[in-house]
């Protein structure tokens, strides 16, 4: 199988760069794995990401709690409920301005590279793809 993703580590979390969001799309139906997309492009604070990421990735209400509940929700009961393909998420145009600063952003992608990190130790692929606006 040629994926777009034949060369990129299955544990990571890296800027989309050169990669289309409907061809990661397509490469996680090609690999039976979760796609999970988030365009953040109207978000403004810290509340907003975390109430888009929570609705778009169809996450139970309490994720948008804090970074922490966000973390908890994409784990833990995700691996309780069974055996896990892999996943494939896209955070589109997280927010860069001053209610969304750069440390408010470092402290999001730690978030998924913590999660990659997880589904990692369970030798489950998961994929982070980030861009800024």
């Amino acid at each position: 199988m040629d994926t777009p993703l034949r060369n990129v580590r299955t544990n990571i979390v890296q800027s989309i760069r050169a990669f289309r969001v409907s061809d990661l799309q397509e490469a996680a139906q090609e690999l039976g794995q979760h796609f999970l997309y988030a365009n953040l492009g109207d978000a403004q604070t810290k509340q907003d990401v975390l109430d888009m990421i929570c609705a778009q990735f169809l996450l139970a209400a309490s994720a948008n709690k804090n970074f922490d509940s966000l973390y908890d929700s994409m784990t833990d009961p995700v691996h309780k409920s069974g055996p896990q393909p892999g996943f494939i998420a896209v955070l589109e145009h997280i927010p860069a301005n001053v209610k969304f600063d750069k440390e408010a952003r470092e402290q999001l992608l730690d978030i998924f590279r913590d999660t990659a990190d997880y589904w990692g130790d369970r030798k489950i692929p998961f994929r982070c793809f980030y861009s800024f606006p």
